[in-house]
C-alpha cells in the first residue's frame, strides 16, 4: 500500500528550489551588467595594483636619467679642467723653452697646446649639439690622471726653473765673492802702499846714520792710524754690549764740547794715547821690571834702539810674542793692556775675563779687538825704538784745557769744527781754545812735532 504525501510538501520544496535558482540567476546577472558598465569589483584592484608599478618605475627611471646626466656633467667639467691643467703645464714648458732657446722643445709644447685646445672645442661642439658619448666613470678617472700628470708636469718645470735660477744666484754670489776678493786684496796693497810703500817705504833700506826727525814724523802718522782704528774698534764694542757712550765720555773729558756727534770719537782716541803714551819720554817706557840704576833708567844706546826698531818692523806682534815672550816688547803688551783694559770693562765687553787671563799668563789672543791692540801696540813701541834712535833727548808733552791755540806746538783734529754759538757771534766775542789733547806732542832735541788738539769755544765776557 503506497504511502500517499501530502501535495502541501511538494509545493514547499517546489518554491525552495525556485528561489535559490533566482538567487544565482540573479547574482549572474548583477555581474554582467556592473561589467557592461565599467565597473569591476576584483578586476579593478588588480589593474590600480599594476598603474602603480608603472608609475614606480617611471619615477626610477627619471632619476637615473637625471644621475646618469649629473655624473656625465660632472665628467665632462673634470675633462675641461684636466684640459686646462694641461694646457698651462704646456705653456709653462713653452715659457721654459725659451730660455735657454731650445726649438725642439718650443714645437712639442706649442703642439700640446693646439691638440688640447682642439679637444676641448670637440666637447663643445659636442655639448652644444647633445652628441655627448662619455662614460662618467672612465672619463673622471682619465680627467685625474690627466690632471695629476700636468700638475707634476707643471711642478717640474717650476723646479727646474728654480734650480736654473739657484744656479745664476750662485754664479752670481761667485762673481761678487770673487770681486769682493779683488776689493780687499786691492784694498790691502794700497793699505801696504800707503802705510808700508808709502809712509814706511823710507824705512826698508833705512841706514842708521841717515836717520832724522822726519822719518820719526812720517812713522807718527801710520801709529796716529793704528790708535784711531783701534779707538773706533773700542766705541763698537762698547755700542754692542749697550754702554752709555755720553756717560764714558763725560768721565774722559768732564767740560768737553763737541762741534759734531761723530767728533766724540776724538775723547776714546784721546783715552787710548794719553794711556798707550803714558812714560814715552823713558827709554824703558816704565815697564816695572827694567832696570834702574838710582832711580832712572840707564843710558840709551841709540844705535841698539834702531836695529830694535829695524828688527821688530818686520813682524807681526804673535811672532814678537811667540819668539821671545820674556822680551821688553811682551812685557809692555801685557802692561799697557790691562792698563787699558779695566777688567769690568773687559767683563762688560765680552762677559767674561778669558782674554786677561791668557794674556796675564803670556799667552796671545786671538780675539779681533786684541789683534787690534797688540798691532797698535806694536806701533806704539816701534815709534818710542824710533824716537830712541836719535841721540837727542826725547820729551812728550799735552796741552793744557782752554790753552790759546798755537800753530807751533798744535794741530786740530777736526777743521771742520763749526759751533752754533760761533755762527750766532762775532769773531771777537768767540775764542776757540783747547777743549782737550788727542795725540801728544813730542820734542826731539830742538825739533817740535805738533800735538793734536780738539778746540772748543770760549765765549767772552763781552758778549754776556
Amino acid at each position: 500500500m503506497e504511502t500517499v504525501r501530502p501535495k502541501s510538501s511538494i509545493n514547499e520544496r517546489s518554491k525552495k528550489f525556485a528561489k535559490t535558482f533566482q538567487k544565482v540567476i540573479g547574482l549572474r546577472t548583477a555581474t554582467k551588467i556592473a561589467a557592461n558598465n565599467g565597473i569591476c569589483l576584483l578586476a579593478t584592484q588588480a589593474r590600480f595594483k599594476e598603474d602603480d608599478f608603472t608609475c614606480q618605475n617611471q619615477k626610477k627611471n627619471e632619476d637615473n636619467n637625471r644621475a646618469r646626466n649629473r655624473a656625465v656633467m660632472e665628467a665632462l667639467i673634470a675633462r675641461l679642467f684636466a684640459g686646462v691643467t694641461a694646457i698651462k703645464a704646456a705653456y709653462a714648458e713653452l715659457q721654459m723653452a725659451q730660455d735657454p732657446y731650445n726649438n725642439d722643445a718650443i714645437q712639442a709644447a706649442d703642439q700640446a697646446i693646439v691638440d688640447e685646445l682642439r679637444a676641448i672645442s670637440e666637447l663643445k661642439r659636442a655639448f652644444l649639439k647633445k652628441e655627448l658619448d662619455l662614460s662618467p666613470q672612465v672619463t673622471l678617472m682619465l680627467a685625474e690622471i690627466q690632471e695629476q700628470q700636468s700638475i707634476m708636469k707643471t711642478y717640474e718645470i717650476t723646479i727646474k726653473k728654480l734650480e736654473a735660477e739657484a744656479d745664476h744666484k750662485e754664479l752670481d754670489i761667485a762673481s761678487l765673492k770673487n770681486q769682493l776678493q779683488e776689493r780687499l786684496a786691492f784694498n790691502k796693497s794700497l793699505e801696504k802702499k800707503l802705510n808700508s810703500s808709502g809712509a814706511l817705504s823710507m824705512f826698508e833700506n833705512l841706514r842708521f846714520s841717515a836717520l832724522n826727525p822726519t822719518h820719526f814724523i812720517q812713522f807718527l802718522h801710520h801709529t796716529i792710524r793704528s790708535v784711531r782704528s783701534f779707538a773706533k774698534l773700542m766705541i763698537k764694542e762698547m755700542e754692542s754690549a749697550h754702554w752709555d757712550l755720553e756717560a764714558a765720555i763725560k768721565f774722559i773729558h768732564p767740560d768737553a764740547v763737541f762741534a759734531k756727534p761723530s767728533h766724540k770719537s776724538f775723547a776714546f782716541e784721546s783715552f787710548v794715547c794719553i794711556t798707550m803714551f803714558e812714560g814715552f819720554n823713558y827709554p824703558n817706557f816704565i815697564v816695572p821690571s827694567e832696570p834702574f840704576v838710582n832711580n832712572q833708567p840707564h843710558r840709551h844706546s841709540p844705535k841698539l834702539y834702531f836695529e830694535k826698531f829695524r828688527k821688530l818692523k818686520s813682524l807681526n806682534p804673535k811672532q814678537c810674542i811667540t819668539q821671545n815672550p820674556s822680551s821688553s816688547f811682551a812685557k809692555f803688551l801685557k802692561f799697557k793692556y790691562l792698563q787699558l783694559v779695566h777688567a769690568k770693562m773687559e767683563c762688560s765687553l765680552f762677559r767674561n775675563l778669558n782674554q786677561r787671563k791668557l794674556v796675564n799668563s803670556g799667552g796671545f789672543p786671538d780675539s779681533a779687538f786684541f789683534v787690534a791692540f797688540a798691532e797698535m801696540a806694536k806701533r806704539v813701541w816701534e815709534l818710542h825704538s824710533l824716537a830712541y834712535s836719535f841721540d837727542e833727548e826725547v820729551t812728550v808733552f799735552q796741552v793744557k784745557r782752554n790753552t790759546r791755540f798755537s800753530e807751533v806746538y798744535m794741530a786740530c783734529v777736526a777743521e771742520d769744527s763749526v759751533f752754533p754759538s760761533a755762527e750766532a757771534s762775532t769773531a771777537d766775542e768767540v775764542d776757540l781754545r783747547v777743549g782737550f789733547t788727542v795725540v801728544p806732542g813730542f820734542k826731539i832735541g830742538k825739533t817740535v812735532i805738533q800735538s793734536r788738539v780738539y778746540l772748543s769755544p770760549v765765549v767772552s765776557a763781552a758778549s754776556s
